[in-house]
């Protein structure tokens, strides 16, 4: 048996993680086995929703972070990493600067990836095609701090994709355009025409963090009942509220709203009963893309 150690870092709009795997290549499969998982809640899209670029403040939270991450790296022994940086990289003014910079001081090279590239990513670590059968089409949505991706499938190939500037950080912030609703709207309606699709393949923490609060066991699919109905309670309940009455953490509080708020629109205009939630993120999908491009 051999063991790969593969680094993931996922700097997103509303945290920033770092996931490490072992991968342990058997004479028939391939496991991967977590080694560890560090997740620091700096806000990144509350400065570049609001202000276009990313404050002094966190760029030096980010900068500690990012080199704590190197070390922690360096410490498991792992043999390769890749870090990919999301919508509020995208849209920062210093954006490419703050890459620059965190690769001068600790040699960690980050990649600003697109939305589509990022949803892609997501997917590939999903494993979702043994929950729908080759006639049914179905849409993968991941829900960031920044933006939700859509990819739409069909037979099991990618029939289409898109990028919305809707996201939970975004939204909390008053940050959203109504164009940009109303786009997201119409896309919905239009692949719910085109496609007809049966079911979400849902990613991002808050999902997760739903799947697990309606105590779903893995596999379980959400209803779009059980969404909707989840988000009308929380959502009429004040950030403290939910924190005592669900032992929600306060960077989850806020955020899970807003993104109950997407799957809740999606799931009525779509149509959509049933979401599959997989349980993986961005940092997953890294891992997995490593694993089928080692050399």
């Amino acid at each position: 048996m051999k063991i790969t150690t593969l680094g993931a870092i996922d700097i997103g709009s509303n945290a920033i993680r770092l996931l490490v795997k072992n991968v342990e290549d058997y004479t028939t499969r391939k496991d991967f086995k977590k080694v560890a998982l560090i997740r620091v809640p700096i806000r990144l899209g509350e400065d570049v929703f609001i202000n276009g670029e990313i404050s002094k403040e966190k760029q030096e939270l980010l900068s500690i972070a990012i080199e704590g991450f190197s070390l922690l790296m360096k410490a498991y022994n792992v043999n390769r990493y890749r870090a990919c940086a999301t919508s509020a990289m995208r849209e920062a003014k210093n954006g490419k600067k703050i890459v620059e910079n965190i690769k001068k001081n600790c040699g960690i090279e980050i990649e600003i990836i697109n939305g589509i590239e990022e949803g892609e990513l997501i997917y590939e670590a999903g494993e979702v095609d043994r929950f729908f059968s080759s006639k049914e089409s179905y849409i993968y949505v991941d829900v960031g701090g920044g933006s939700t991706e859509i990819i739409v499938y069909n037979n099991f190939q990618r029939a289409e994709s898109n990028t919305f500037k809707l996201g939970t950080v975004r939204m909390i912030k008053g940050a959203t355009s109504m164009t940009e609703v109303a786009d997201f709207i119409h896309y919905l309606q239009k692949i719910k025409n085109k496609y007809h699709p049966v079911g979400i393949v849902g990613s991002g923490g808050n999902i997760n963090k739903v799947h697990k609060m309606l105590e779903k066991k893995e596999g379980e699919c959400l209803s779009d009942k059980e969404v909707i109905a989840l988000y009308n309670t929380l959502s009429g309940l004040t950030v403290d509220e939910r924190i005592e009455q669900f032992k929600l953490n306060p960077n989850r509080a806020d955020v899970v709203v807003p993104a109950l708020e997407i799957f809740s629109t999606i799931c009525k205009t779509a149509n959509i009963k049933k979401i599959v939630v997989p349980r993986i993120g961005l940092s997953d999908g890294i891992i997995h893309h490593l694993e089928q491009n080692l050399e």
